[in-house]
């Protein structure tokens, strides 16, 4: 697709741009469904309009001196801050790195800022930093700036986190949720759910046991055994807040297409799915912190999957439905019942702060 009718096509989504009408900001506004895009395009995106931004994507595309530099920024407020597979800390570096990686491009550096809470104990933080070094060693990533701000006792909890990155783009790709076309394949990485409800399990407010962990890692190399084998991949995005659901309708909207999920091949553990039914959640809508949506060419979908399953991270990855022409805008999902329902955008919050 060219870039000519990637812009038209954001063009006409921004057309249908949310109107914000809260007058207080809540955890829905943090929850990555409406609230969140409401909040975004009606208040952030009319303040700092420009072409950069109005793509929505992950991450800005820089055209520096001949080179392509994409760069991103994210916050970090995940209670409780150590989890099973994982901690505030991998999961700052996992997830900067993950928004730089589903553009095609090479992470390379990050700058780390710390907001601590007065009295939060220097074993933890020295604990989540060592975190932060071993998830930037294996992500090939450094750490070259950052900031630390102190806030009175009470002001916060325990310590956020706000990371940025840069990376360079070098292949010849150019991603975008705007970017789907009819009989286009869409592709999960592996297991949804696993990050949501592993931190919500360990929160421990409900007396649910279960052996699920987070799924927290770097997706580089699993990105780039999937633009390797399927050179026509139109869009990638990793599916943090507000899971898979939020960004198939995502894609649907920026695309103007339908998009159309088969509820069998939607990977998710028996563990995930049973403490999802417990929760009273649905595993479509909860968040991962390694695994992406990509949407590729429908003749590439077959080496797209065996390059994927040829990687640790990707063993688990399926075909879970197609790109149609219409409706436009909506997400469709055949159940295992044989009907069809609406799975539309995240309404509201039901796992808040997991990132």
């Amino acid at each position: 697709m060219s870039e000519k009718d990637v812009l038209e096509r954001v063009e006409r989504a921004r057309r249908r741009k949310p109107r914000l009408t809260d007058e207080r900001i809540t955890l829905s506004h943090g929850s990555g469904g409406k609230a969140t895009h409401a909040l975004v395009e009606a208040l952030f995106v009319e303040a700092f309009r420009n072409p950069l931004l109005e793509r929505l994507e992950d991450q800005a595309l820089l055209h520096l001196k001949g080179a392509t530099v994409a760069f991103t920024t994210d916050s970090f407020v995940v209670s409780p801050i150590f989890f099973p597979g994982g901690d505030i800390g991998d999961l700052a570096i996992n997830g900067t790195v993950n928004d730089i990686a589903v553009s095609g491009a090479t992470p390379l550096y990050l700058s780390a800022g710390f907001i601590l809470e007065e009295g939060f104990p220097v074993d933890d933080l020295r604990r989540v930093v060592a975190s932060m070094a071993s998830a930037a060693e294996r992500a090939g990533v450094e750490v070259v700036t950052g900031d630390t701000k102190v806030v009175q006792r009470g002001k916060a909890d325990g310590c956020y986190i706000n990371t940025a990155g840069i990376g360079v783009l070098e292949r010849p790709v150019q991603l975008s949720a705007a970017g789907a076309r009819p009989g286009d394949a869409v592709i999960v990485s592996g297991p949804i759910g696993d990050h949501g409800v592993t931190v919500m399990l360990a929160r421990g407010q409900l007396d649910i046991e279960s052996d699920v962990s987070s799924d927290t890692a770097a997706l580089t190399p699993l990105v780039s055994l999937l633009l390797d084998a399927a050179p026509r991949t139109r869009c990638i995005r990793d599916a943090t807040r507000g899971g898979v659901a939020t960004v198939c309708n995502e894609i649907a909207q920026a695309s103007d297409v339908g998009v159309v999920l088969d509820e069998q091949e939607v990977p998710v553990r028996a563990e995930v799915r049973g403490a999802s039914e417990i929760l009273g959640i649905d595993p479509l809508y909860v968040a991962c912190e390694g695994r992406f949506v990509a949407v590729v060419s429908g003749e590439e979908a077959a080496p797209a999957l065996e390059a994927l399953r040829s990687h640790p991270l990707g063993e688990g990855a399926r075909v879970v439905g197609r790109i149609t022409a219409g409706p436009p805008g909506i997400v469709l999902l055949n159940t295992e019942f044989g009907g069809s329902r609406i799975v539309d955008m995240l309404v509201g919050d039901p796992l808040p702060r997991i990132c």
